[in-house]
């Protein structure tokens, strides 16, 4: 896969939501959607603990806000670049918002769509997102590792 200069620009965007989750105590995943035309309709990053929200994510936040803007909830032509392979639940709203693309770093072998990609296929869904994963991928990566380290040193040190 090749990235290019705006997809590396665009992904630190979303790198710099999921700081901004790291230092509210959640987990650090963040998500920018982004107009065929380079212009940024929506950001997010990871909420679902402080608003006791299960459907949360990043990715969730950043489409309602591009929803918002665009005062429609069809997002045709964008781009949504996270920092964290995306779920089932964020891809579904994903082809219901028609996003053309998405672009994410770090890949989650667990729970992760391109684990459920033949299960995707037999849905026939009447929209495909294009997937590319990989961007960024470390440094995604190392935030969440991170996140995790220093959660399970303060649980340690609580004892």
């Amino acid at each position: 896969m090749s990235f290019t200069e705006q997809d590396v620009y665009f992904m630190k965007l979303a790198f710099e939501e999921a700081t901004r989750a790291f230092d509210r105590d959640e987990v650090p995943i963040g998500a920018v959607v982004v107009s065929e035309n380079g212009v940024i309709l929506g950001r997010g990053y990871n909420c679902p603990i402080s608003s006791n929200d299960p459907t949360a994510h990043a990715e969730i936040i950043a489409i309602r806000e591009a929803s918002s803007y665009e005062k429609n909830y069809r997002l045709l032509g964008s781009t949504l670049y996270v920092t964290l392979e995306p779920c089932l639940m964020c891809y579904g709203a994903m082809v219901h918002a028609r996003i053309k693309r998405l672009v994410f770093g770090a890949f989650d072998k667990r729970s992760g769509i391109t684990s459920h990609l033949e299960l995707i296929d037999k849905l026939n869904l009447n929209h495909k997102v294009e997937i590319e994963g990989g961007l960024l991928a470390e440094e995604c990566g190392k935030l969440l590792t991170d996140f995790f380290e220093l959660k399970r040193k303060m649980k340690k040190e609580s004892k």
